[in-house]
């Protein structure tokens, strides 16, 4: 089988071969499928069939690397996703509750169990859900199943935003200003506020996707937002911890990614434009970034390891 590599992808296709300290080939714009992978792939993986434990476009794209390194895989859908198209295109689905979230992708129980009866070696957890829930990682060690990502520890700090940021602080990595920790009350809450100077964002701990995000503008949309922000993150992702950053209206996002090993290697694969929103959602991606000095690129490269590595 042949692959048509884009330039990124000729990029990672490197620095996955250095990661794994295999010889550097020249790559070009047309590869075999043993060039590109240069380990065995369909006859000595590890698992065999997984459970991806999400829906939509996440779950189609991790449906088609498993088509491509010929693994089994399984969705997982609410009876609301029935016939979403992730359901049809895997080699077989499961039903692991009702519609709310919290009754079917963040039921751990339904999931295990969804894994166990579909016979799964692993539980892909795609981002949002249970992707950063170290308990779930437990979970799953406690049953003999592989978590595709990162380990209890990691998923524990990385995971709770709050705290990953007073890590970044520790290590001397830029942050934005805000709360030491979560913020539990109101009063605590307009107090910060009125420190950081308004407008200010209520953010979501243990989220994402734009969800449990609230921008206040003054002391009456604090005390309308935050209850707002907590039950919205409790209902998305299980915890209804919040923490407060001041809020910057005038900004572009910007996210370097990064790929790591088991054996310490972190590597930054390069940046990406994800500017173009709405209501916190990014619509657009685009790599790399356009008009992105390549000495702030290369600064924010850095950073973004020793970001991993604090971690």
């Amino acid at each position: 089988m042949k692959y048509l590599l884009t330039e990124e992808q000729k990029m990672i296709v490197d620095i996955c071969r250095q990661i794994v300290k295999d010889r550097i080939i020249p790559v070009r714009a047309e590869m075999d499928e043993k060039e590109i992978f240069p380990w065995e792939i369909k006859s000595n993986f590890m698992f065999k069939r997984i459970l991806i434990a999400n829906r939509g476009e996440i779950a189609i794209r991790i449906i088609r690397a498993c088509r491509e390194l010929g693994i089994e895989s399984v969705s997982a859908y609410s009876t609301a996703d029935k016939n979403s198209i992730h359901t049809k295109l895997s080699d077989k689905s499961i039903c692991i509750g009702s519609p709310p979230p919290a009754k079917s992708y963040l039921n751990i129980d339904n999931i295990i169990t969804a894994a166990q009866v579909t016979g799964c070696d692993a539980i892909h957890p795609g981002y949002g859900f249970l992707a950063e829930n170290s308990r779930f990682v437990d979970i799953c060690n406690q049953n003999n199943l592989i978590f595709i990502g990162p380990p209890t520890e990691v998923i524990s700090l990385a995971g709770n935003k709050s705290k990953a940021i007073e890590v970044m602080k520790k290590n001397k990595i830029p942050v934005i200003p805000g709360s030491s920790g979560n913020v539990n009350r109101i009063k605590t809450a307009l107090k910060l506020s009125r420190r950081l100077g308004y407008p200010v964002i209520i953010k979501a701990s243990f989220g994402g996707g734009g969800k449990g995000m609230r921008i206040c503008n003054n002391k009456k949309d604090i005390k309308t937002h935050f209850p707002l922000a907590k039950s919205e993150s409790e209902s998305s992702f299980g915890n209804g911890e919040v923490y407060i950053e001041k809020y910057i209206s005038k900004l572009r996002h910007i996210e370097f990614q990064i790929i790591a090993d088991n054996y310490g290697n972190i590597v930054c694969v390069g940046e990406r434009e994800c500017s173009i929103q709405r209501r916190h959602q990014k619509l657009i991606e685009e790599a790399p970034a356009v008009n992105l000095p390549a000495k702030t690129s290369r600064l924010m490269r850095e950073f973004a390891v020793r970001a991993a590595r604090a971690i």
